[in-house]
């Protein structure tokens, strides 16, 4: 398993995560701030780095920042946070993490998220073997691209930079595409896996403009 580090500046939170973790079979190590932080990464060498981003010495924005520009951002970084703001959320995404978890953290959550981060870096170094366009020159491996190289044919990524609603329109509109075509357009079975009433999805469908001209099967 993996060796994640949990950096926190709330005891409770720390020893949570750690048990969660160490439940899952992961090794932990803990920082209470952005300086134990800075130690532990050198010794321990994490897969996957926790960071909290309201820390007293230092926020973790402003450490990821420091390890991005001092090359050692080499593992995957979750942010955390129970007041992060939505633009706090994407520039910590653009200056490298993997995703943000806001807290209180469901346990489902969390362990979606590690789970989802350690298997883009697994295979971050394969894409780095064989460079693409998926690689910068800098040779980082592109978190979006990441994720499309290791998702079906039929899933989108999306643009961050979009009004949210539109943002959300598009992954929904990916969202139930998706679903379509694995359930061979069946209206039935799209409304049983999405949890939606067929009437309600329909709409839906609709809305979003999904195209529903194409006989489907199984309706």
């Amino acid at each position: 398993m993996a060796n994640i580090l949990v950096v926190d500046d709330e005891l409770g939170i720390r020893d949570l995560l750690s048990e969660i973790l160490n439940d899952e079979g992961h090794a932990v190590e803990v920082a209470e701030n952005a300086a134990a932080a800075r130690a532990a990464r050198l010794v321990a060498r994490p897969d996957l780095v926790l960071l909290d981003i309201w820390m007293p010495d230092m926020d973790g924005v402003t450490l990821l920042k420091e390890w991005a520009a001092a090359g050692l951002l080499n593992m995957p970084v979750i942010m955390m946070s129970g007041h992060a703001t939505i633009d706090t959320a994407v520039e910590a995404t653009r200056i490298g993490a993997q995703a943000f978890l806001e807290k209180p953290i469901t346990l489902q959550k969390l362990l979606k998220a590690v789970e989802q981060a350690l298997v883009r870096k697994a295979v971050a170094p394969s894409l780095a073997r064989n460079p693409s366009p998926l690689v910068s020159e800098a040779g980082s491996v592109s978190v979006v691209a990441a994720q499309s190289a290791l998702l079906p044919p039929t899933h989108h990524s999306f643009e961050l930079d979009l009004p949210l609603r539109d943002a959300r329109d598009a992954f929904e509109r990916t969202y139930f595409e998706f679903h379509l075509s694995q359930e061979n357009g069946s209206m039935t079975r799209v409304a049983e896996k999405t949890g939606l009433e067929r009437t309600h999805l329909y709409r839906k469908l609709k809305q979003l403009g999904v195209d529903l001209s194409k006989p489907k099967r199984g309706v």
